[in-house]
């Protein structure tokens, strides 16, 4: 499951996701959230929290998520990514040299920073 994170600037989607993230909850949540905010912003910035209680990702979301990326590649003005799984905090660090923006991972603990940073 994905739900919106409330409370930061429009420029800014942020958004946590809880158990296993599915297509649905991509093209459901995600998906139209980018959409209407590229609607207002040339550009906007994203954190994107895997919460404590995150378990996977199917592979429809990877998919959803690889897409979403790659259709809006230039969209993207800065990315947190706020997560306790090594494996994801590593795959960040390792394709986020890929993306033309500042990309930072913080811990779960590090959320409060982490949308201190965004709205830098």
């Amino acid at each position: 499951m994905i739900e919106l994170i409330p409370g930061l600037p429009n420029h800014i989607l942020a958004m946590t996701a809880h158990g296993q993230v599915t297509g649905e909850d991509y093209e459901t949540v995600l998906i139209p959230a980018v959409e209407a905010r590229l609607k207002q912003h040339e550009k906007i910035r994203l954190l994107y929290q895997l919460g404590a209680d995150f378990t996977a990702f199917n592979i429809e979301a990877m998919w959803d998520d690889a897409k979403v990326g790659l259709q809006h590649l230039t969209a993207w003005e800065k990315i947190a990514v706020v997560t306790d799984q090594d494996w994801i905090r590593a795959a960040t660090k390792v394709f986020g040299f890929a993306l033309p923006c500042p990309v930072k991972v913080f811990t779960n603990a590090q959320l409060a920073e982490a949308k201190i940073w965004i709205q830098q």
